[in-house]
């Protein structure tokens, strides 16, 4: 009788450590995929950015046997005036902070943004200012002249495409190079484009951009893409790839920063400082095109996906500076 209650012991006392392993496992199982959710929460672009400051600002530390993690409030308020000092835009500087009180987040370490530091960055923001100058937009003139010194070859016949369906479907740089052939769907008006993930959208829900067909062949988006992808025999996979100096296209998708490369390059053919622009330039072009014809604020967001209406509006504003102005025909 004793000897059956003692096994009968044994064995529910060792079910019962088997029982707490085996939840122990599924708990770490657990946590490791809620840290890929977290890492997946902001956009990857935001991440490496977010990685490249706080590698700036641990070196930083390092170069003056500062502390970094944790740190303290005499080294960020130190860190912060060095970069008002040396000149950093108050983006790049507001982006620093967000990167540091991120990674002092995740450490489990008090955030170090105490009132001290707030007034830092109050008197720098005052100091420096905080408007930011953008890059000029690619209206539709300049658009058109570009489209002039283009190159009729393999090599031309890409950058056209990638241009006038950046400009139509004011694309983010991503948004354009991420298209593949499958996310490209022929309709009557035109075609419809799929976008699996955008800056505005990271949660993967279906989002469409409409691309009508041009009044003209020479600048439609729609027989520009297709004759694309014709001439580079693509049937699947990414839309925009690179392109060797053999002139063999690779199978390899085109990164965002080559939509810039390829802005620049032909801003520069066309005689305009290419400094004065970027890959987004033709996303602003747009925008600013389409408010100079009288596009209505809610249309410009549609195609252009805005979520709010500050930047359309900056534009619009942009636009009509010269409309209705008080200083024009008064006799100066």
């Amino acid at each position: 009788m004793n000897d059956n209650i003692h096994n009968a012991g044994s064995f529910l006392a060792e079910n019962k450590d088997t029982s707490i392993q085996e939840a122990s496992e599924v708990l770490h199982a657990l946590m490791e995929e809620a840290n890929t959710y977290v890492s997946n929460a902001k956009a990857q672009n935001t991440v490496r950015s977010y990685q490249s400051d706080w590698r700036h600002f641990t070196s930083w530390c390092d170069s003056f046997g500062l502390p970094s993690l944790p740190t303290t409030e005499e080294t960020f308020a130190l860190y912060l005036t060095s970069l008002a000092k040396d000149g950093y835009k108050a983006s790049t500087i507001q982006r620093r902070i967000s990167a540091i009180t991120q990674a002092h987040t995740a450490a489990d370490y008090e955030t170090p943004n105490t009132n001290k530091i707030r007034l830092v960055w109050a008197g720098i923001k005052r100091t420096i200012g905080t408007e930011e100058k953008g890059k000029d937009p690619i209206i539709l003139d300049t658009l058109k002249q570009i489209l002039e010194v283009i190159p009729d070859r393999l090599l031309g016949i890409r950058d056209r495409a990638l241009l006038l369906l950046g400009f139509a479907g004011a694309f983010r740089r991503s948004e354009l190079v991420g298209i593949d052939v499958e996310d490209i769907k022929p309709v009557k008006e035109g075609i419809v484009i799929s976008l699996k993930n955008s800056k505005t959208n990271q949660e993967g829900k279906k989002e469409v951009v409409a691309i009508p067909y041009g009044e003209n062949q020479d600048t439609c988006p729609v027989h520009a893409i297709n004759k694309w992808l014709e001439a580079a025999n693509i049937s699947d996979g990414a839309v925009f790839r690179s392109i060797n100096r053999h002139g063999q296209v690779s199978e390899k998708r085109l990164s965002d920063k080559a939509v810039a490369i390829i802005v620049k390059r032909y801003i520069e053919a066309v005689g305009l400082n290419e400094e004065d622009y970027s890959g987004h330039s033709l996303r602003a072009g747009f925008a600013t095109t389409a408010a100079m014809l009288g596009k209505s604020e809610r249309s410009i967001m549609k195609q252009s996906r805005h979520k709010s209406d500050y930047m359309v509006r900056k534009y619009i504003r942009h636009t009509s500076l010269f409309e209705e102005n008080a200083a024009t025909d008064i006799g100066l």
